[in-house]
């Protein structure tokens, strides 16, 4: 049979067509598939859910997570803005305590040392301790021209220094009482809980003082090493200078009082005794001995004096750079130095 002609082919595609129309009006709607199209249609479709879930599991959870829990761009500088504008949380402090380390202008070896003792227990890093402690250092007026220089660098690199205004360097001299009047006036806006005392040459072990002090009352307590050496009675005379506390309100009494103004002049911590037994304060003593005590010397002067103790609070008279050693040494104080290629120590 010979081909149709184009003009017979198309005539017969019009026919098609008119006839595709006439069955599509006539039924409505296109043609159900087969079973064996359906089969051919779906076929694709289960082998690529099969690679998915079953040979490549894993990795198709992953990029499921990631999807869902990729940060959107630039959050995490934002978290990390976020963070560093946050403050950080803090345990409120059980109590404030001031210590005021009465020394010398001059000794700037000495404020050295104490800084790094005082510094290193109240580090970041280390400073386990339960309330806030603050250490200054406080003289007398300035009256050397070095000084003049000198001591503005300390307190621009440290902060940490009280000059008193109206006495002469002499502990004796009504420096004490100073002391205590200035401290009353200037932390007047933000008190402290109790205010210390201290030598230059004692070693305060700062965490067995918090210890010490957190059992005791805020209010007219007197706290120290009781004299004379031989009494461990706190109501029979008065707390050796060494290092003894105060409580705030007693602290305000001293500065405002005739007693204590009036008897300014002496030895200042029988001074200070004096002044709370003309007052009737202090009615709340505690004797920190033997916890706090001197150096023991070769040939012992007093029975303020004995050997070191895993207890001790605080030890005097460490009058050299020898003496500071070998107590640092026993509370093994340099533990937390670490190996270095930069320096050894035998």
């Amino acid at each position: 049979m010979p081909p149709p002609s184009p003009r017979d082919f198309a005539k017969s595609m019009g026919n098609a067509g008119k006839l595709g129309d006439h069955q599509l009006k006539r039924h409505g709607s296109i043609p159900k598939l087969s079973a064996s199209s359906k089969a051919l249609v779906l076929l694709p479709l289960v082998l690529l859910a099969f690679i998915f879930f079953f040979v490549y599991p894993k990795e198709f959870e992953l990029q499921a997570m990631l999807s869902a829990c990729s940060p959107p761009p630039g959050a995490a500088y934002a978290a990390a803005a976020r963070l560093e504008e946050a403050p950080a949380a803090s345990r409120k402090p059980d109590f404030r305590l001031l210590i005021g380390v009465l020394t010398r202008a001059d000794l700037y070896e000495r404020r050295h040392l104490l800084r790094m003792v005082y510094g290193l227990q109240l580090a970041p890093g280390n400073n386990n301790l339960t309330a806030h402690v603050d250490v200054r250092f406080v003289f007398c007026r300035l009256y050397k021209d070095d000084q003049r220089v000198l001591v503005p660098l300390e307190i621009l690199a440290h902060d940490d220094i009280i000059i008193l205004d109206g006495c002469e360097e002499n502990l004796n001299g009504g420096k004490t009482y100073t002391f205590l009047s200035a401290v009353a006036e200037l932390y007047a806006g933000e008190p402290y809980d109790y205010v210390m005392k201290a030598d230059d040459d004692i070693f305060i072990r700062l965490p067995r003082l918090v210890e010490s002090l957190g059992g005791m009352p805020r209010e007219d307590m007197y706290y120290g090493a009781t004299i004379p050496c031989t009494s461990m009675d706190p109501f029979r005379e008065y707390m050796a200078g060494m290092g003894y506390v105060l409580s705030w309100d007693l602290v305000e009494w001293i500065a405002t009082s005739d007693v204590a103004r009036n008897h300014s002049v002496g030895t200042e911590d029988m001074l200070t005794g004096k002044w709370l037994r003309i007052g009737g304060k202090g009615k709340n003593r505690f004797n920190a001995k033997p916890a706090i005590h001197d150096y023991r010397n070769p040939v012992p002067v007093d029975e303020c004096e004995h050997e070191f103790m895993p207890s001790d609070i605080a030890v005097h008279r460490l009058k050299s750079n020898p003496r500071w050693a070998e107590t640092l040494k026993y509370f093994n104080f340099t533990a937390g130095l670490k190996p270095s290629k930069f320096y050894k120590i035998d």
